[in-house]
């Protein structure tokens, strides 16, 4: 299993540069193999919807600085070269299709080909209310928004007509390095999610739920993948992992044994997830994770 961990992308705005190319350094220092970030435009005040991590509230609230996430990976494409960079997850109605595709190449471009592609429809119908979203329609749009995705990193003359988005005859550079483009790996846990994965995707990046509800999942994308015709061994299962407070204070043991029973059922790539207001607890946290818990897991 590889680990990467998420970027310090919450950090107050004075220090958020030097938070993020730091921890950024020190991390690829200690081999991780990826860096994340993740998409919040904005973030409501008040929300009548379950964040699907768990409980009413958002995690990261209102006042919090949230950096857009292109623009936190293309600063760190200037402060590492080996590890990957990724999303958990891009929302796709968040940016034009046509303009997220040429920011998408050029990270790729810029960071010579360590791009992961991590996308999802989004779960928050205030914000993508606010970003002019239909939101009982994202499904459709977000299909049509990945098609142009690869029409744009692939084709020599760029054209697609599609119910949302349209265009012909207009040249796209640069191409992605990766070819035939930067994996793809789909987020989400719904039926649409996983015929999403199948259809259109490189990958799963699954969330933290429990290993039974992981292992439910696994059954239902290998059911969708089968009843496509493709081959499990064709789809890359990674995982957002978040590494609580209340994890740590069970124990190292803990987190090994969370982390090793979701390689047993077939994860190969986990983002760690540890952002906190404390940059400081951060590298405590980072120190942990790629000197005890990583060789613990190689071992398992």
């Amino acid at each position: 299993m590889e680990i990467g961990v998420h970027l310090p992308t919450t950090q107050p705005a004075g220090v958020t540069a030097e938070a993020l190319t730091t921890f950024a350094r020190e991390a690829e220092r200690r081999g991780v193999a990826s860096l994340w970030v993740s998409d919040h435009v904005v973030i409501p005040h008040v929300t009548d919807v379950d964040y699907p991590g768990g409980g009413r509230n958002f995690p990261i609230p209102p006042h919090v600085p949230y950096l857009e996430p292109v623009v936190a990976l293309a600063a760190a494409t200037t402060c590492t070269t080996r590890a990957r960079l990724g999303a958990s997850v891009f929302i796709l109605g968040h940016r034009h299709p046509v303009v997220m595709a040429k920011m998408l190449a050029s990270i790729d471009a810029l960071s010579g080909g360590r791009l992961i592609c991590g996308v999802g429809v989004g779960w928050w119908k205030q914000e993508l209310d606010v970003l002019g979203v239909p939101f009982h329609a994202r499904g459709r749009q977000a299909d049509e928004a990945l098609k142009v995705f690869k029409t744009l990193w692939t084709a020599d003359r760029p054209a697609f007509e599609g119910e949302f988005f349209r265009f012909r005859d207009v040249g796209f550079e640069p191409r992605p390095l990766q070819k035939p483009h930067p994996p793809i790996w789909v987020g989400g846990h719904s039926p649409g999610a996983l015929r999403r994965v199948v259809a259109l995707g490189d990958g799963w990046h699954a969330t933290s739920r429990s290993h039974a509800e992981h292992r439910e999942g696994m059954a239902r994308l290998r059911a969708t993948a089968e009843a496509a015709g493709r081959a499990m061994d064709t789809i890359e299962i990674s995982l957002r992992f978040n590494l609580t407070e209340d994890l740590l204070a069970k124990g190292t043991q803990a987190v090994i044994d969370e982390l090793a029973e979701y390689k047993r059922l077939g994860v190969r790539h986990v983002a760690v997830v540890f952002r906190r207001e404390d940059h400081r607890r951060m590298f405590e946290i980072l120190a942990l994770v790629t000197e005890t818990v990583r060789p613990a897991v190689d071992r398992g």
